[in-house]
């Protein structure tokens, strides 16, 4: 299993928390700019994909500071809850939604998305960007998101994916295992954070794969979209 700090003796879920605990202060600023502001677009097109949704009632899933969650107001919803399992990205959060004027439409709040405080079919809209290869369980994580779905509901999981043609692969790697580490760490402190990131997209089930394993869990009508030449996925699926 692939953690963020590999001499800790806690769950990854744990050491998940602490990491993005310790990355919060500058978790937005490194996330827009080392991304280029690519992952703004790769939001977008996740809310075409679900645009028949509008006027939803939205989960968004690891939320972290929200951006997922105020992209979502693009589908004009009746309301948005985002958990996260970091307090301190919560928090991040709930300054930028406040200063929107927004807090009467988005609540955001502490919460395990693998054990979701919530009764059973109470939204028509999942979201979930840059979270879902983090669960400790992926099976019980999805479970958890079909549980919480009305039926006829859409999950859209936005994930990152590793290119497999030339030159993207070879250029995805250096920058994802040597770039972005380097510059990780110097911006955030955390030594680990930076490199359990790519660790963790090349451990992650992508494509095909996971579209299994959406099959598996109980979704239905499954299907993926490849972006930027294979940098990041967005997954599309539904429940009975």
């Amino acid at each position: 299993m692939t953690v963020p700090y590999s001499n800790s003796n806690k769950s990854k879920k744990a050491q998940i928390a602490e990491m993005f605990d310790n990355i919060a202060h500058s978790y937005d600023f490194l996330n827009h700019s080392l991304s280029l502001g690519i992952d703004k677009l790769w939001r977008n097109s996740l809310l075409k994909m679900i645009k028949h949704k509008k006027q939803s009632a939205i989960l968004d899933i690891a939320t972290g500071t929200g951006d997922m969650a105020l992209a979502a107001m693009k589908l004009e919803p009746k309301s948005v809850l985002g958990i996260d399992i970091s307090a301190g990205m919560i928090e991040v959060g709930k300054v930028k939604i406040e200063k929107k004027g927004l807090s009467h439409i988005i609540k955001l709040q502490k919460a395990d998305s693998e054990n979701i405080p919530l009764s059973d079919a109470q939204f028509d809209v999942i979201t979930i960007a840059f979270g879902v290869r983090n669960f400790e369980n992926l099976e019980k994580g999805l479970k958890e998101m079909l549980r919480v779905l009305k039926s006829g509901g859409v999950a859209a999981i936005l994930e990152f994916s590793v290119p497999r043609y030339f030159p993207f692969k070879q250029f995805y790697g250096f920058y994802f295992k040597t770039l972005l580490p380097f510059w990780g760490r110097i911006i955030s402190k955390d030594k680990a954070a930076y490199t359990y990131l790519p660790e963790s997209i090349y451990a992650f089930p992508y494509g095909n794969r996971f579209l299994e394993i959406l099959k598996n869990t109980g979704f239905i009508n499954t299907k993926m979209k490849v972006l930027s030449f294979g940098i990041a996925t967005i997954y599309y699926a539904e429940k009975k």
